[in-house]
C-alpha cells in the first residue's frame, strides 16, 4: 500500500458536480493498493497514519497526532500511485490492484482508521471519478509505502 498523506486547512471531494464528502483541519489520505498488498499491510498502514505526528504544539513543533488535535482524515483512493513511469511516456497500472482485491481493503483501511482514531474517515467513493480539492497547511506532504518499511 502506498499513501500520499497531507496536512490540510479542509478538502472535500466532489461527484459528479456534487460535494459528497468534505473535512476542515486535518488529513487528506490519497491511498493507493497494489496486487501484494494484504490485511497486514493495510492495518500497518492505519496505525502508522492514525499516529503520525504532523501537526503543530503550543511551540510550532510537529509533534501532534490527528487525535491529539481533534482533526479529521479524508480518505480518497489512487490507483495511480502505483504508476510505472520506466518505459515510455504512458503510465503503466500493472501493480495496481484489481478491485475484487483492492475494494476490500480499501473497506478494511476505512474500518482500521476508525479503530484506530475512533472517529470515522470521510471517504470518496472506489473507482468513481472524483474532482478533490484541498488547502496543504504548510505545505506537509508525506508519502508512506508499506514495502519500503524499514
Amino acid at each position: 500500500m502506498r499513501a500520499v498523506i497531507q496536512r490540510v486547512e479542509k478538502a472535500s471531494v466532489e461527484i459528479e458536480n456534487s460535494l459528497h464528502a468534505f473535512i476542515g483541519p486535518g488529513m487528506l489520505v490519497l491511498l493507493g493498493i497494489e496486487e501484494a498488498d494484504g490485511r497486514e499491510d493495510m492495518e500497518w498502514l492505519a496505525g502508522k497514519i492514525a499516529r503520525l505526528r504532523i501537526f503543530d504544539d503550543q511551540n510550532g513543533v510537529m509533534n501532534l497526532s490527528i487525535d491529539q488535535m481533534n482533526g479529521e482524515i479524508l480518505v480518497v483512493s489512487q490507483f495511480t500511485l502505483h504508476a510505472s513511469t520506466k518505459k515510455g511516456n504512458r503510465p503503466s497500472y500493472v501493480r495496481a490492484a484489481r478491485p475484487e482485491h483492492a475494494i476490500p481493503l480499501y473497506e478494511a483501511f476505512l474500518k482500521q482508521i476508525q479503530k484506530e482514531t475512533g472517529k470515522a474517515p470521510e471517504a470518496g467513493v472506489f473507482g468513481a471519478m472524483m474532482k478533490v480539492s484541498l488547502i496543504n497547511d504548510g505545505p506537509v506532504t508525506i508519502i508512506i509505502d508499506t514495502k519500503a518499511k524499514e
